[in-house]
């Protein structure tokens, strides 16, 4: 399985440089230069491997520079170039309470103990969106007479526990925020 660690947004100046949406959250060790990052091009979904030669913040935006994109025309050619890495050669985190995207994707998602309805399924994290706002958990509804997908704030007020053992998220969500209203 891949995990998306930035985008391609465009091309910057005329020697080749691109800028990265960055999606993940340690940019300085991904785009280190002599880092190889694994871009996966939006036409074809071919791979092609990338060389950092150089990294640099542009108004609060990430340049790269990358070995054999020496011009605007072949920086431009990637946009849209997914960079990724298989999640087989990420760290487990240290963290309790930090989770990396595919570990979330195919929790069952319940109401939390103290909920009116504690214990019952909502539904299954089919991906976690990330939004200026923060993270929302995308929920397919175990009731299919829902019809649409659930989107859930990932946010502690809300998101009460997620067991890695049981692959449970449990949930205490506001009144009307599982509505559709």
């Amino acid at each position: 399985m891949e995990l998306v660690v930035g985008r391609v947004a465009k091309s910057h100046g005329i020697k080749g440089e691109v800028v990265v949406e960055v999606r993940t959250d340690d940019p300085d060790e991904r785009f280190a230069p002599g880092s190889v990052l694994h871009g996966r091009a939006r036409r074809d979904n071919s791979t092609t491997d990338y060389t950092v030669e150089a990294a640099r913040d542009h108004s609060g935006r990430l340049l790269l520079r990358l070995k054999g994109i020496d011009d605007r025309s072949t920086a431009d050619a990637m946009r849209g170039t997914l960079f990724v890495v298989d999640t087989a050669d990420l760290p487990p985190s240290d963290d309790p309470d930090e989770f990396y995207d595919h570990e979330l994707e195919g929790m069952t998602v319940q109401f939390a103990p103290g909920h009116e309805s504690a214990g019952t399924v909502i539904g299954t994290v089919s991906e976690v969106l990330h939004s200026a706002a923060g993270e929302l958990l995308s929920i397919t509804p175990a009731d299919e007479t829902v019809g649409r997908e659930l989107l859930v704030p990932f946010v502690s007020a809300i998101v009460v526990s997620v067991s890695r053992e049981t692959r449970i998220v449990e949930i205490d969500p506001p009144e009307g925020l599982l509505d559709g209203e």
